[in-house]
């Protein structure tokens, strides 16, 4: 392998591999950025399965799926500012860069959720129903594992959840926004919320790489935050399997 390559062989032997990535990591992040990106390839394959994002693959999906998937993901991008604040109160003043690190994400993605309710209404959908629905199963236990580990002391763990989260954003909104509008026939003012992350989550990444030289030093760190990671991933499938409509 060479020097800021990594390289992966899946079970159906594709060779992923990130250039220049890992370049600078310390040897712990490198070996941990190989473990998150074996839980990645697990997630987007679990995904592929999940039935609303079958649709989109199959051509099925319609404007009426897109409504829903906005009702449901809703409260799970409101609760996405208050993990990430409790995240960076959580820190030391040992970790103050760190800290500092966490406040400005928060900032960045704070008020996302109103992109989305603007999208919901683009697609059809009343203001008031995506202002009345609350959190389905599954983005129940995504609240409440995200703000349990988000309290320890520390929390480096919380790395793992922004891999697999902002990882959605970078890796898959543009495309999935982009055949949504093909099925569906609706506008661009209908998956904002979707364009917006797909054009910015490469800058948090690039915050992740950082921050993950800076506190992923030993063989914990790595098991700590590929667990989380794991965990995150299986919670953000539930999330999205128990779709629930608005009022029932």
């Amino acid at each position: 392998m060479k020097n800021g390559e990594i390289k992966i062989e899946t079970d159906m032997e594709h060779e992923i591999e990130v250039d220049e990535v890992s370049e600078g990591l310390n040897p712990h992040a490198q070996v941990c950025l190989q473990h998150l990106l074996r839980v990645w390839l697990g997630f987007e394959r679990d995904l592929a399965k999940v039935p609303l994002l079958r649709r989109i693959d199959l051509g099925t999906y319609t404007a009426e799926d897109h409504q829903l998937f906005l009702l449901n993901i809703r409260q799970q991008v409101i609760e996405g500012s208050r993990w990430i604040t409790r995240t960076a109160s959580s820190f030391d003043r040992d970790h103050a860069e760190i800290r500092s690190t966490v406040i400005s994400h928060a900032v960045d993605e704070h008020r996302d959720y109103e992109m989305l309710e603007k999208d919901f209404v683009a697609s059809g959908g009343r203001l008031e129903d995506i202002l009345n629905m609350e959190r389905n199963i599954g983005s129940e236990a995504l609240h409440g594992f995200l703000m349990h580990k988000s309290s320890q002391p520390n929390p480096i763990d919380l790395l793992g959840a922004m891999w697999i989260i902002e990882g959605l954003g970078e890796k898959m909104a543009t495309s999935w926004a982009e055949r949504i509008q093909e099925l569906t026939g609706l506008g661009k003012d209908s998956t904002r919320f979707m364009t917006y992350h797909g054009h910015n989550d490469s800058e948090h990444m690039e915050r992740f790489y950082a921050t993950l030289d800076s506190v992923c030093t030993d063989e914990k760190a790595i098991r700590r935050i590929v667990k989380t990671a794991k965990v995150v991933a299986r919670l953000y499938r539930l999330q999205l399997e128990e779709l629930e409509q608005s009022g029932e």
